[in-house]
């Protein structure tokens, strides 16, 4: 499996109270050409595949639509006319723009995959500890979100968007010479699947360029395709 497009689920329901769902989605089409949509849910749910590239412009599209509809709320005097709760998440939505600023803290968002998280997080650790920047990450799925925060200086800014691309560099990198490999265990026992695990550390050993993720029925195994490929045959004689 190669690390060429990833599939996210959107949550557009959110611009709801202003918009024609069906509308937006056709205006995000035209926006984004290369990415494929399915089908518009009643909850306002989409999924969109894609490349990452391509995710990050539609992503940043709809932050800065967010925004604007959030301003003329302010301008037409209509905030009060909507639940908070409502109002709480248009806000939220605009502050998750890259490089969106409060009083004290800068913060810059990026979209990785999961597996090429965690491999940079193992093999890369120094890619998320820059100086004076908190570096965090929440998973969902295939996604993980990782947003850099710093201090509302210039100084902290120049920091923080160091990281940003130190982090954007190395995963477009690995995005280019990853693959992975999932192994289903075969033995349904505990004790079985303890056994096959095992056997994958000492393989590992040989590997250590590979990442193991272990899950309860299966494991995927993340590297360069020379390693995977060498792990896999292994692991199957």
């Amino acid at each position: 499996q190669a690390f060429l497009c990833v599939t996210s689920t959107l949550n557009v329901a959110v611009f709801r109270d202003h918009l024609v769902l069906e509308d937006l989605v056709e205006e995000m089409k035209q926006q984004s050409p290369a990415l494929s949509f399915g089908p518009l849910q009643r909850d306002g749910q989409i999924a969109v595949q894609g490349s990452f590239p391509a995710l990050r412009v539609l992503r940043d599209f709809l932050l800065l639509k967010a925004k604007s509809l959030s301003e003329e709320d302010r301008r037409e005097g209509k905030s009060h006319q909507r639940p908070r709760r409502k109002l709480q998440e248009h806000r939220g939505a605009a502050e998750m723009r890259n490089s969106a600023r409060d009083a004290h803290r800068e913060k810059q968002v990026l979209v990785l995959d999961t597996d090429i998280y965690h491999y940079m997080k193992c093999f890369h650790p120094r890619a998320f500890q820059g100086n004076a920047v908190v570096i965090s990450g929440v998973t969902d799925g295939d996604i993980t979100t990782v947003c850099i925060e710093s201090a509302g200086s210039k100084a902290g800014a120049a920091q923080g968007l160091k990281a940003k691309k130190m982090i954007e560099s190395y995963s477009v990198e690995l995005q280019r010479v990853l693959r992975k490999e999932r192994i289903c265990f075969k033995e349904p026992s505990r004790a079985g699947r303890q056994r096959q695990r095992q056997l994958c550390e000492k393989l590992k050993a040989r590997y250590p360029r590979v990442l193991l993720i272990p899950y309860d029925t299966h494991l995927d195994l993340v590297g360069t395709s020379a390693d995977v490929f060498g792990f896999a045959e292994e692991l199957k004689r």
